[in-house]
């Protein structure tokens, strides 16, 4: 489903992203992780197609985004790391704006605002809305349509342990379902109970990939956290 070739990405004249190369299957999670600087975020916008990438190619299920824009962006959902939307926007505003554009009936907005625990502040305008739920909504927005591909970045930052197990067991039930899912956390026992893959990044480089065999997620948070620590 997602294939990069080589991928690299300077930034005034540093490098971010050295020849990168990976592949995620249909219904596998990747996760990357790393200190700030890795290059997680710049990866993430490459693979989006909000950042265009120096060299090398990406590809969503056979198509390039330099070939097919319009079919590129339809295979994902893209969560940034940070929240940028107009303020003076309820949750039902926001989440029907982007079910706009990719025609998404109400039942379907309805249904994500219920699974996503923001039933009670749906006519809320988001400047009102804790980070917790504004973490959530942005999440909504990416999963909408339900995409092929969701592209995370950091999406756990302010959810609180309750909503945290609520998000693992969500991401869990969207993999099984096919699609293929890609984020990046500082967050362990989140990589653990997730991913089929986790990539250590550093210097915008891949330092490890190691498999989940998922037998023993207690260990493998151990085995995360130790490398994580080096």
């Amino acid at each position: 489903m997602i294939t990069i070739k080589n991928v690299s990405k300077i930034f005034k004249q540093k490098t971010a992203l050295h020849s990168f190369s990976l592949t995620a299957e249909d219904g596998e999670c990747i996760v990357l992780c790393g200190g700030n600087g890795a290059g997680k975020s710049t990866l993430l916008q490459i693979i989006a197609g909000i950042s265009p990438p120096g060299d090398g190619t990406v590809l969503i299920n056979q198509v390039d985004i330099k070939g097919n824009r319009k079919q590129y962006v339809s295979l994902i959902g893209y969560m940034p790391d940070e929240f940028f939307a107009q303020e003076s926007l309820s949750v039902i505003e926001f989440l029907t704006f982007y079910g706009t554009f990719r025609k998404v009936a109400q039942p379907r907005i309805m249904e994500v605002i219920d699974t996503l625990g923001l039933e009670a502040k749906r006519d809320e305008m988001i400047k009102h809305l804790s980070k917790g739920m504004r973490q959530r909504l942005l999440f909504g927005q990416a999963w909408l349509a339900a995409p092929a591909v969701l592209i995370l970045d950091e999406p756990t930052n302010g959810l609180d342990p309750y909503w945290i197990d609520v998000f693992i067991e969500l991401l869990n039930k969207i993999k099984q379902s096919g699609t293929t899912i890609i984020f990046s956390t500082h967050m362990m026992d989140v990589a653990a109970e997730v991913a089929d893959q986790v990539i250590f990044m550093e210097n915008g480089r891949m330092i490890e990939a190691i498999r989940n065999d998922h037998v023993n997620t207690k260990q493998f948070m151990v085995d995360l956290l130790n490398r994580y620590r080096k």
